[in-house]
């Protein structure tokens, strides 16, 4: 049974700052929510054709690949957490990967300083991809059916096409990347014309479906070893890169254990690193599990500023420990304890707010981090659920297509502390722990993230993109549903807060605050900066044996269930 965009009022919604609730698809047997429809109906397509959510996730991040271009892919990576029927749960980091003729200040000049682009939008910003293995690599050890079979459907969309929604055209369209996608020869044949694209015009991405075809008839390792490895080193010649045919055979996707831990009883697993988000949340709601929300309201000054003041806290150890744990040691087991978290919440006052300056460590700098990433949800009747994080980087990774392959690359090595060692013009010097090696693994913000009930059942599957702002996407959402007893949609709809410590001012929604709270909060010593929206949260939750699917309005994703 589906239900899409069934409205009600209540006076309850109205006091979480809400009008109107999204009930976006409710089942019994399974369900699929990610950022465009036709992905979300593939994987549902595949659970009811009996195939389990490791099938469907396979099956919609091969669609994304041809749906959404800007951030689904095959050219880039992303982060999975499973959880299996009996309770087990495991995490697939298919992260890209530093090529072996990377160096630690490759995108330096000889005077030290960063060339302008170098690691954004030339082909030097490409890391070794890891979608197409880490897909493979679930599908070989906990998929059910067959491979070719998850990959056909989104064949045909790409050799017959499908109809552009108001979201690709309007970014296809823009002066921005209208320009960003005309650069590239390869890319300019794909995604450039004359004319500008219209909405539900038939879009055909023929060398693509090739590709896909080689990868469905071929296995996954053809992307690596066959002909379309071929075809990428044809384009690192081309325009100048430097990943080799080493790089490509000996990408692999690594299964690890999840951070683990519990809020106020509910167990919550997230991505280890290079994720950030496991240890990030964790240490953020551990701090917060000090804090009697019961007694305060939602999005109240004191709310809000409890939020912040942990938030802050959490993303300066994130600036200053957090790598690729291959290559640093990371005190982990430190940063997501308790113990850890009490002493770092006795530092707040409850009145004031902390100076960022006086927490952080003043020889890290905080890196950006891009906010053009997806994510979807999947669960499958027998209790199996998935969450994946995946991205390009920026939208349309760096803009550069693999000859004769249809897809574009990633522009992930731009995740890396890119001058770590060198004073930039505010005097702060890179993270050491997030430098360029070879074969590294840049840290990223991608927190693809499942929550057990205290009884132990499957409760909450959710993720987001929005670069570091995942992160606290991700909190928030736990929070709005354990500590203020929000459904999934209320939760998920609901306007979003930010603090990162550095720049030290409040990102919040427009609209998120009352003008009491903003002028209380101000009073401590807090700032603010407004934005447009945060996050694309597409979240499950299961209760009363039913799957309740919540797409985020703020792009227009789907969620689909039976």
């Amino acid at each position: 049974m589906i239900f899409k965009k069934i409205f009600i009022t209540s006076s309850l919604l109205l006091n979480f700052a809400f009008s109107f609730v999204s009930v976006d698809a409710i089942g019994s047997e399974g369900v699929a929510v990610s950022s465009k429809y036709e992905a979300s109906k593939i994987g549902l397509d595949v659970l009811k054709d009996g195939g389990n959510a490791i099938d469907a996730a396979v099956a919609i991040g091969f669609a994304l690949a041809v749906t959404h271009p800007g951030a689904g892919n095959i050219g880039g990576g992303g982060f999975m957490v499973i959880r299996f029927p009996d309770g087990e749960v495991t995490t697939i980091d298919f992260r890209e990967k530093a090529p072996n003729l990377s160096s630690r200040d490759m995108y330096l000049d000889e005077n030290g300083e960063v060339i302008p682009g170098l690691s954004w939008s030339s082909i030097l910003s490409t890391g070794v991809p890891g979608s197409v293995a880490g897909l493979g690599y679930a599908h070989k050890k906990y998929g059910s059916l067959e491979w070719s079979k998850l990959i056909h459907p989104s064949i045909i969309l790409s050799k017959y096409g499908y109809n552009l929604d108001y979201n690709n055209v309007s970014l296809m369209n823009s002066k921005r990347y209208k320009y960003k996608l005309s650069q590239d020869i390869e890319t300019k044949k794909i995604f450039s014309k004359e004319s500008d694209f219209a909405i539900n015009e038939l879009f055909i991405q023929t060398d693509l479906s090739k590709t896909l075809e080689r990868i469905s008839s071929y296995g996954y390792n053809e992307f690596y070893h066959g002909e379309t490895a071929d075809k990428i080193i044809d384009c690192m010649n081309r325009t100048g890169g430097i990943i080799t045919y080493l790089d490509l055979e000996s990408y692999i996707p690594l299964e690890k254990k999840p951070i683990t831990f519990t809020y106020r009883n509910y167990k919550i697993h997230s991505m280890p690193l290079p994720s950030s988000g496991g240890i990030t949340i964790a240490n953020i709601l551990n701090q917060l599990e000090n804090v009697d929300f019961r007694n305060l309201g939602y999005h109240s000054s004191d709310h809000i500023h409890y939020l912040v003041e942990s938030e802050r806290r959490a993303y300066s150890d994130r600036a200053k420990y957090l790598g690729d744990d291959n290559f640093v040691d990371v005190p982990v087991d430190m940063l997501i304890s308790k113990e850890y978290a009490s002493k770092m919440f006795n530092t707040i006052n409850p009145e004031k707010a902390t100076n960022s300056m006086e927490i952080y460590d003043s020889n890290i700098i905080i890196n950006t981090e891009s906010n053009e990433t997806t994510h979807y949800s999947v669960a499958d009747k027998n209790g199996m659920a998935v969450s994946v994080t995946t991205t390009l980087n920026g939208w349309y990774g760096n803009g550069i297509t693999v000859d004769g392959a249809g897809f574009l690359l990633n522009n992930e090595m731009d995740d890396f502390s890119i001058k770590p060692g060198h004073p930039n013009a505010y005097g702060l010097v890179g993270n050491e722990a997030n430098a360029i090696e070879p074969n590294k693994r840049m840290l990223s913000s991608m927190s693809p993230t499942i929550v057990e009930d205290p009884q132990g059942n499957l409760f909450l599957v959710v993720g987001s993109p929005g670069g570091s702002t995942i992160i606290t996407t991700v909190t928030q959402i736990l929070s709005n549903v354990i500590d203020f007893n929000m459904e999934i949609d209320q939760a998920v709809e609901s306007r979003r807060i930010h603090h990162q410590c550095l720049p030290d001012v409040i990102q919040l929604e427009n609209y998120t605050l009352s003008y009491d709270v903003i002028n209380k909060l101000s009073s401590y010593g807090h700032s603010f900066k407004y934005r447009s929206s945060i996050g694309e949260a597409n979240c499950i939750m299961f209760k009363n044996n039913m799957f309740f699917g919540s797409a985020d309005s703020r792009r227009n994703a789907s969620a689909l269930a039976y």
